[in-house]
């Protein structure tokens, strides 16, 4: 019985770690685990001039060590303020409003049209943008010289806007002759894709060979997106990079320092992650390393980004060079198809080897039943199958603990001033009634994990994000509106406690009925999909210990309340 605490005291202990954890990030600490908090204070906004454009020194890629006589690349322009106003070309496809600058030929802003955003109602996520108060877009050029960049001001070619009804939709830039390089891009959109083809041809034009390296880069500011705030649980923020040898890599913004070495690869891709959302550059195949990179670009302003070298280029001679840029939500059939471990970005940390599994289990459900409300119910159930003959064991140890609570009181009454007896009386009684005191604890034990594993999975996946259940519950990623669930929850979990024998240690009564309200409170917080799903598998085991019980002639109710008095 001791043991059993124990076991208890461990669990409750976690709870309130879990709980004092929370509170930590709700009053903007860095939690226990060192996490920063899930909704830092906004640091303002770098200004126009504290952007690339403006810092080119600390914007700009680093040099490939070794590069062929090379200077660093330097100011196209002497200050944001000189330089003349960018023009925006609009481009919509029948999943994103893009707009695309002139300056750099950049990627500036993303508006996802199948996601409506939780802050403004009625409008659209904006994953990419570029406004005082929001930086985050997609820059590419090349350094080795005095060549087109980020920088320059190119000129956008006629053609469609709007893709329409077509399947693909292209739209090409030119920039001016710089250092004896012209670039010419090309960005192609593909009906039912946020993959979006870059292709760039580089020509010589000058009188010698020349041999450029091309940059890739995802710039934006380490502010929290808007509506990713929450009291009860953090989701992550920042840039992440993948090659074959390193694997998958996250890097905190606040540890980023100004003058990073870049990482040789052979491979790879770099992206920026937040809640359901991603953005990636993936470079085409290259026989050779390239460079991968992080790094602080000033106050609250940070970049990710591959450098690749590119073949010498003769005189009057052209080469080409392709990768694909990803913008838009984390599925993981859609990433992993794309390029190796991009999959990841959509992290489950430690319990992945868990959480993989039972996202497909669910997704396979969902094609079923057509409703992911339903899907989770179902997943419940089948995991509750699953462990149908080891929590049947332990109910019926749970139930027999029930049965024998009468004697066991007695002896703690006959037994009241010598613990050593005591303690040995009742190990007599357990072998005798052939009781295991830690068999009731063991589907606690048991769900632990799985309810971790499940909780990623329905705070991480998009595709939850939005989707209803039945009647007043609208979007299963987001809490209950009214806290129906959560109430009928932490009713379920109190009927749980008396379906248990009661403690004979009053301290042990009371914390069984503390235990539940101390989860209960978190659970009002929580996405309405993961208190549906402890809602089922609160139900399914009351069913279950109900039967039993009554089976094996106990009581099926315990005045548990008295014995806490």
């Amino acid at each position: 019985m001791d043991l059993r605490r124990s076991v208890l005291w461990v669990v409750f202990t976690m709870s309130m770690i879990f709980l004092y954890n929370s509170w930590l990030r709700y009053n903007g600490e860095t939690d226990l685990f060192g996490t920063p908090p899930a909704h830092p204070a906004q640091v303002a906004s770098a200004p126009t001039s504290a952007v690339p454009q403006a810092a080119p020194t600390a914007a700009t890629p680093p040099n490939i060590a070794g590069a062929a006589a090379t200077a660093p690349l330097s100011a196209p322009v002497a200050a944001a303020s000189a330089a003349p106003a960018a023009q925006l070309t609009t481009i919509r496809t029948d999943l994103m409003d893009v707009k695309i600058s002139s300056r750099g030929g950049n990627l500036v802003y993303a508006k996802l049209l199948k996601y409506e955003s939780r802050t403004e109602p009625g409008k659209n996520v904006v994953l990419f943008d570029d406004t005082p108060s929001n930086k985050y877009m997609a820059q590419s050029g090349l350094i080795g010289g005095d060549f087109p960049n980020h920088e320059t001001e190119m000129t956008v070619l006629p053609g469609p806007r709007d893709m329409g009804n077509a399947k693909t939709l292209q739209v090409k830039l030119v920039s001016p002759d710089l250092g004896g390089i012209k670039l010419e891009r090309t960005y192609t959109f593909t009906r039912d894709s946020y993959v979006v083809n870059v292709h760039n041809t580089i020509t010589n034009t000058g009188s010698v060979a020349v041999a450029p390296q091309m940059y890739m880069q995802l710039v934006r500011d380490g502010n929290t997106p808007a509506g990713d705030e929450s009291h009860f649980y953090h989701t992550y923020t920042g840039p992440a990079y993948y090659d074959n040898a390193n694997k998958f890599q996250k890097f905190e913004f606040k540890d980023l320092k100004t003058n990073e070495a870049p990482k040789k690869a052979d491979s790879g891709w770099v992206a920026m992650i937040q809640h359901y959302f991603v953005s990636a550059w993936v470079p085409e195949p290259y026989e050779g390393s390239r460079d991968l990179y992080t790094r602080k670009l000033g106050d609250n302003l940070y970049a990710v980004g591959v450098i690749q070298p590119l073949p010498q280029i003769a005189p009057g001679k052209s080469i080409t060079t392709d990768a694909k840029l990803f913008v838009g939500p984390e599925l993981e059939s859609t990433l992993g198809a794309l390029a190796p471990g991009l999959e990841l970005v959509k992290d489950y940390g430690w319990v992945t080897i868990l959480a993989k599994p039972i996202f497909w289990l669910l997704e396979m459900i969902h094609k079923v039943v057509q409703n992911w409300g339903w899907s989770i119910i179902v997943l419940t159930l089948l995991i509750k199958l699953a462990f149908f003959p080891l929590t049947a064991a332990s109910y019926k140890s749970m139930a027999r603990m029930k049965a024998v609570g009468p004697r066991i009181n007695a002896l703690r009454e006959s037994y009241k001033g010598d613990q050593a007896k005591m303690n040995q009386a009742m190990v007599e009684l357990y072998r005798k009634e052939k009781i295991n005191p830690l068999g009731g604890c063991l589907p606690i034990v048991i769900q632990i994990p799985v309810f971790i594993a499940l909780y990623w999975v329905l705070l991480s996946s998009v595709e939850l994000r939005g989707a209803p259940w039945i009647l007043w519950i609208h979007d299963l990623s987001a809490k209950d509106p009214y806290y129906i669930l959560p109430a009928i929850m932490t009713a379920t979990s109190f009927l749980q406690v008396k379906l248990n024998p009661t403690p004979p240690d009053p301290m042990q009564a009371r914390l069984m009925w503390i235990m539940p309200a101390a989860f209960s409170i978190m659970f009002f917080f929580f996405p309405a999909g993961l208190v549906l799903y402890w809602l089922t598998n609160n139900t399914t085991s009351i069913a279950q210990q109900w039967f039993i019980n009554k089976k094996m002639g106990v009581g099926v109710l315990t005045d548990t309340t008295a014995a806490a008095k």
